[in-house]
């Protein structure tokens, strides 16, 4: 018999059963914009496969986070990391629609566009199966210092098979690659890495130290950093030998993480691990600065995913709730906080498909300094945007099954992968004295809309009057990348996005008219407008 029970009265219906890419617009201009207009058809696909069931799985994959098993029942130590179902399920999803991998598959124009689009979406569902998938899709540049470890490994690492388990790789249709580089006593560091490489003859050496964090511990093989009698190098280390033995790679615990839950992130002991050698002994760092590389750009992207998901989530809210006798979304100071909101969202989106062009046009002036920027910048304001969307729900923003908690907890977790703040701020610094040919491409791309608005015209003299200026240049490293970013993103949004929201985010962000809090936009704004091209159509 069917329920008679009512609806609840004035309760917004969940925000399910959607296209998450199509109902994203800033994302599919920018798709067009960039290059990956060929990809559209896909890109709806896999957004509206993500809108269904995929959301239900991101709920039980954080609710029931991964669990170390070191021993079996008898007593033989396995190393082994169990995983709810629904983790399985969205890495294979991701596997299958090649978001680790499309651009090296099919190396056409925008395909790094393409492939940033599907990530960022995914990200919307759940971040957690990011990792892994970032690593695989970042391993493949840094193994090419290998022609032979390449050759060897590319067709696995591109694979759109997910197999799980550990077994030789040889056995398996498609493995995964992590990453271990962080050590107690050094962090961002790695020239205080203690891992002692023992040369054993043809390019190999058994690995000797503690990795304090090593994310996915239940990939297949992992590029680590170990110092060699010539130096820093970089080892590809597999789980399980050809042979069919586990290597000497233990797990000590996983981490308790504030967010991030679904994901694994262990601490390790190396004892006497077989590994080969990638690249040239003593330019380790050298060698592995590619996959540091693409991980940064896949942390703007999956902060940006993040964003996009608080977003769509407040202004559904408030699109469906009513307060005093009219819509929430329609109330002054409420419609304020959400355009507020979207401004930030659709300058980290235009950012992210802009700087993801640069890799398929191997534009490496612009993209080494502008991944640095937008790593910094976009991951540094995803909490703030969070926090505030969460708070449009009111008290349902605060309880789980919003999904803004989750979001909350997950949003300072890119902002500290691949380098925190200070880390990604000295990279800048560093890249402009190094590779000035990088701040005259970045330059070159903000100077695009010089003239189109006076407010970005004078953002721009004061930036340039700020990087001439040397004195006390790294006490000033994080209010400079500021600059560059917020630069950055004005020229494009000025070019490319829709008048109401170039206005708004210049006046604000730039112009000196907006507050410090969200909700603080002057009037004369169209922020209704703003407010209906990022709520989702549902």
């Amino acid at each position: 018999m069917a329920s008679t029970l009512p609806r609840s009265a004035n309760q917004p219906p969940p925000l399910e059963g959607y296209d998450l890419y199509g109902e994203n617009r800033p994302l599919v201009e920018a798709v067009a914009r960039e290059g990956a207009g060929w990809a559209e058809a896909e890109l709806r696909g896999l957004g509206g496969l993500l809108g269904g069931e995929p959301l239900e799985l991101g709920r039980l994959a954080n609710e029931n986070p991964p669990l170390l098993r070191t021993h079996d029942r008898v007593g033989n130590r396995i190393d082994e990391v169990e995983f709810h179902p629904a983790w399985h399920r969205l890495l294979g999803l991701g596997l299958a629609h090649a978001l680790h991998a499309s651009p090296w598959l099919e190396p056409r124009p925008g395909a790094h566009v393409a492939r940033a689009a599907g990530f960022l979406t995914l990200a919307q569902v759940e971040a957690g199966v990011g990792c892994p998938l970032s690593m695989t899709f970042a391993s493949l540049p840094a193994l090419r210092a290998e022609p032979e470890l390449y050759d060897e490994w590319a067709s696995l690492l591109t694979s759109t098979v997910y197999e799980p388990g550990l077994r030789p790789a040889a056995e398996k249709a498609g493995v995964l690659c992590g990453m271990a580089m962080t050590e107690r006593q050094g962090g961002s560091d790695v020239r205080a890495t203690e891992t002692v490489a023992r040369p054993a003859g043809d390019g190999e050496a058994t690995l000797h130290g503690h990795k304090w964090f090593c994310s996915a511990p239940m990939c297949d093989a992992f590029l680590v950093l170990a110092h060699a009698p010539g130096g820093l190098t970089c080892y590809l280390l597999l789980r399980v030998l050809p042979n069919g033995e586990r290597n000497a790679f233990f797990i000590d615990r996983l981490k308790d993480k504030l967010g991030n839950r679904s994901n694994a992130s262990s601490e390790i002991r190396l004892e006497g691990a077989l590994a080969r050698r990638v690249g040239e002994e003593g330019r380790g760092v050298r060698t592995i600065i590619e996959m540091v590389a693409h991980t940064r750009l896949d942390c703007v992207l999956g902060s940006t995913g993040l964003m996009r998901r608080a977003v769509a989530e407040a202004t559904h809210h408030a699109a469906h709730r009513s307060v005093f006798g009219r819509s929430l979304i329609e109330q002054p100071l409420m419609q304020n906080v959400l355009a507020d909101l979207c401004l930030d969202s659709e300058a980290a989106t235009v950012l992210a498909m802009r700087l993801a062009r640069a890799y398929d046009e191997e534009d490496v002036p612009f993209r080494r300094l502008a991944t640095a920027v937008a790593k910094y910048w976009v991951c540094k304001s995803t909490p703030p945007l969070v926090a505030e969307a969460l708070e449009c729900l009111g008290g349902n923003g605060y309880v789980e099954e919003s999904v803004l908690p989750r979001l909350y907890r997950e949003s300072p977790l890119n902002s500290v992968w691949e380098g925190a703040g200070n880390v990604n701020a000295l990279d800048v610094l560093r890249a402009v004295v190094r590779q000035p040919e990088s701040l005259e491409a970045l330059q070159a791309e903000i100077d695009l809309a010089a003239g189109a608005d006076p407010r970005l015209d004078a953002a721009i003299a004061d930036l340039r009057n700020e990087l001439a200026d040397p004195a006390d240049v790294e006490l000033r490293a994080r209010r400079i990348v500021e600059r560059l970013a917020l630069c950055l993103q004005g020229s494009l949004l000025v070019r490319h996005s829709g008048p109401a929201v170039a206005d708004a985010f210049c006046a604000t962000r730039l112009g000196g008219e907006g507050g410090r809090a969200y909700g603080t936009l002057p009037a004369g704004l169209s922020l209704g407008s703003i407010v209906e091209r990022h709520r989702p159509r549902v």
